[in-house]
């Protein structure tokens, strides 16, 4: 059982709703960003997304596909997230997930992205664009490491979809599985949180896993509009955002932990 599927359980337990927080990494600087994570898991974030950064981000919107720009010129890359990782993780114990594209895992080759991950204390991997049927060999390596493989369903996902998920789900325990809120990319405005909500909780019960919501979550209102029947929600471009104007992200943490629980 990986640290991610501890602390779901736990939060369970508490009856409390997971908050997830997105920062990339090396954004805007790799020391920074080490910075801003620690601060983030203080002020109140279940589990830290550190963002690999990409040249291609394509589910990713202007404000997240420019802090990838910004990491990638100052020599932000799988490897140097896989360092920062490290470094968060010998002063936290808050779960590290790291969420990226395939290509560089591709490239460094899933066997050594795991290894290395694990040995930096990271406890999963949230690929985007490796679909749930084509992942089997990255979530067996991943299950053997004990670390988590966590998929991504959206409102378009077919019942095909939904099943091959809850078959993977049965395989390795995910920790939890990502509800995109709308068919678009991140930072979008007009998520129908709710109803993203009351979706996840079906799935829940489909999957048996939790399911957390993500795409669109900005405010505390937002927050808890989604997490009312959702195991969680996470916040990504409103964080990098706040970095990117210079302002610290924890502030905004500590509002959305304290509207959800």
């Amino acid at each position: 059982m990986s640290r991610i599927d501890e602390t779901m359980a736990a939060l369970a337990t508490k009856k409390r709703k997971a908050l997830v927080a997105y920062l990339c990494m090396g954004d805007p600087s790799h020391e920074a960003s080490i910075e801003h994570a620690v601060a983030c898991a203080k002020a109140g974030a279940d589990v830290l997304e550190l963002g690999v950064p990409f040249s291609d981000p394509t589910a990713d919107g202007a404000t997240i596909a420019r802090a990838s720009e910004r990491a990638l010129r100052a020599g932000g890359g799988l490897a140097r997230a896989i360092d920062a990782a490290r470094a968060i993780r010998a002063r936290t114990a808050v779960p590290l997930l790291l969420f990226g594209y395939y290509n560089p895992v591709f490239v460094r080759g899933e066997a050594r992205t795991v290894k290395d991950a694990r040995d930096a204390g990271v406890d999963g991997l949230l690929v985007v664009d490796l679909p749930v049927d084509e992942a089997a060999p990255l979530r067996a390596l991943c299950k053997q490491n004990e670390m988590s493989l966590v998929p991504l369903l959206a409102p378009t996902s077919s019942a095909a979809r939904v099943e091959a998920t809850a078959r993977a789900v049965r395989e390795a325990p995910p920790g939890f599985v990502y509800y995109v809120s709308l068919t678009g990319v991140t930072g979008a405005a007009e998520a129908p949180l709710a109803q993203a909500g009351a979706r996840a909780a079906e799935l829940r019960a489909a999957l048996k896993a939790p399911v957390v919501v993500g795409f669109g979550i900005d405010s505390p209102e937002k927050a808890r509009a989604a997490a009312k029947d959702a195991d969680g929600v996470v916040v990504g471009s409103a964080l990098v955002r706040l970095v990117a104007s210079g302002r610290d992200p924890s502030e905004l943490i500590g509002d959305l932990r304290r509207s959800i629980d």
